[in-house]
């Protein structure tokens, strides 16, 4: 990117929205001056071996990419930024205390979304005090890697090179999917379909270069992460219809500590059938609360609908996407209808009480 493009940021992030935003270009930009070509990293001999198998690893996953799932072939994932910390940034999500609703943020780029993402890991707990401070539930999660929806080339980050071969490919299917398409204002949807396509991409890329032990490491992590999932979707459900079911009543409070207390208690006999594998304890290490079940709720509640219209194309992408883009155009009453999708109704309907326009979709 040119400089005099780097420069128009900045201003038009303190026109859009201040503090936050200038933070988030900030960060974006500085990320960015860490970049370095993947194939000047590869061809220079001072590179540590370990760091060019990785990138030869990655440089095969992005051709893959664009071959067998049909994602953009751009300058996202060709080149390498070293990062002096172990997220990019980290997404702060918040609820109300008897809500499962996340709270949103609209910003003119890309609309709504049920989170605010911060670079330095100090200022996304600062956010989290003070959305704390007002009685809100909260919940911080790291980010490995993020898109930018096809505006710059996406680097592949030291945030997740180190990650086993298959979880790097579905971090680079994931990230081009949303390049695909993308609804402002509908997280649900954009994620949704995105670990679809990631799920999609990574089966293919084990049933082509993966090893046996690879295969079954990886169905293993699928088993788990379903039936994580469907915890907290369970659990999700019970406190949307405790919440709805218990309004004036006193013991609330109390009532909602239970709750939580004995979804804890079915998550430690989860993670007791798995052998002891503990590798969601960082998900819940901040605590169960209602912006924790909204958190995990936007990235699965529609990935079922999207994985049954690959089905239906019979695992052809560029018909797949087709549609997708087509209930993208959609308004978000077609699209919840057609998918049927309640959450984004509901996420709908609460944007246009607070008088935001919600329905724009990128082309």
């Amino acid at each position: 990117m040119s400089v005099l493009r780097r420069l128009c940021l900045v201003p038009l992030a303190a026109l859009l929205g201040g503090c936050y935003v200038i933070q988030a270009v900030q960060g974006h930009l500085a990320v960015m001056s860490r970049e370095r070509p993947i194939g000047e990293l590869l061809a220079d001999p001072a590179a540590p071996p370990a760091l060019r198998a990785k990138l030869e690893s990655v440089r095969r996953i992005r051709e893959f990419a664009t071959r067998e799932l049909a994602l953009p072939d751009n300058g996202s994932f060709r080149a390498y930024a070293e990062l002096d910390r172990p997220y990019v940034v980290w997404n702060v999500f918040a609820a109300a205390a008897f809500s499962v609703e996340a709270e949103v943020s609209c910003f003119w780029m890309v609309g709504c979304v049920p989170y605010r993402g911060y670079y330095r890991h100090a200022d996304a707990l600062g956010e989290a005090r003070r959305l704390r401070e007002r009685g809100l539930d909260v919940h911080v999660a790291g980010v490995p890697a993020y898109s930018t929806l096809g505006w710059f080339g996406d680097p592949v980050l030291s945030t997740f090179l180190g990650f086993p071969e298959p979880e790097v490919a579905r971090v680079v299917f994931h990230e081009l999917a949303h390049q695909v398409a993308y609804v402002q204002s509908d997280a649900t949807f954009n994620e949704s379909f995105a670990v679809a396509v990631e799920r999609e991409g990574v089966q293919r890329w084990l049933a082509q270069a993966g090893s046996p032990a690879q295969r079954e490491a990886w169905r293993q992590a699928r088993l788990r992460q379903r039936e994580f999932v469907d915890l907290m979707s369970r659990w999700r459900e019970r406190a949307a219809a405790f919440y709805a079911n218990s309004a004036g009543d006193p013991a609330r409070p109390e009532g909602k500590l239970r709750l939580f207390g004995e979804m804890r208690g079915e998550y430690a006999a989860l993670k007791a059938s798995w052998g002891g594998f503990a590798g969601y304890d960082r998900i819940l290490e901040g605590g169960i609360n209602n912006a924790l079940l909204a958190s995990m709720s936007t990235y699965t509640a529609l990935e079922p609908v999207f994985t049954a219209m690959i089905a239906r194309h019979r695992g052809d992408m560029r018909a797949f996407y087709a549609e997708v883009k087509a209930l993208a155009r959609a308004s978000p009453q077609v699209r919840g209808a057609r998918m049927g999708a309640p959450p984004v109704a509901s996420v709908q309907s609460r944007l246009e009480q607070r008088g935001r326009a919600a329905s724009l979709t990128r082309p």
